[in-house]
């Protein structure tokens, strides 16, 4: 039980920050107000089997994936392949973009945001949470296909 209060601390914590961002009134200058917000979400399990690596993808795919103001929603495990530069501390990766910051804020209060970290904390060892205020870009066609 003693080594789930961290991981508990940490989700409870990543919620808080998410609703407090929100809520903080702050005005985003004009550019901001229409960024996209991107948030990676990287988990290292306790026990990273194969099963559990699964298990965590369906609770994503579940819980989190059908919410208003996602644009983009993936899930996978960490590429095999040896990135010069790549982190490799995590088995498994949640990539969401919301429409704007405050579509994050209001997922975060989700119940089934809630039913989430309630079902997946025995599994974790470590959360990492980034978030980036993003521009969409549009890609040439010739460019985008390889």
């Amino acid at each position: 039980m003693k080594k789930l209060i961290p991981t508990i601390a940490l989700c409870a914590f990543a919620v808080g920050s998410a609703v407090a961002w929100q809520a903080s009134g702050a005005k985003p200058d004009e550019a901001a107000a229409e960024r996209m917000l991107s948030h990676n979400i990287y988990f290292s399990l306790k026990d990273p089997t194969p099963e559990n690596k699964q298990r965590l993808i369906e609770a994503c795919n579940k819980y989190l994936a059908p919410h208003p103001g996602v644009l983009y929603f993936a899930t996978g495990t960490l590429c095999e392949e040896k990135g010069a530069f790549a982190d490799r501390d995590y088995e498994v990766a949640l990539v969401m973009t919301f429409k704007d910051r405050k579509a994050l804020g209001v997922y975060a209060r989700t119940p089934e945001h809630q039913k989430f970290i309630v079902e997946t904390t025995a599994l974790l060892k470590n959360v990492r949470i980034f978030d980036a205020d993003v521009n969409r870009v549009a890609v040439p066609a010739d460019k985008s296909a390889g």
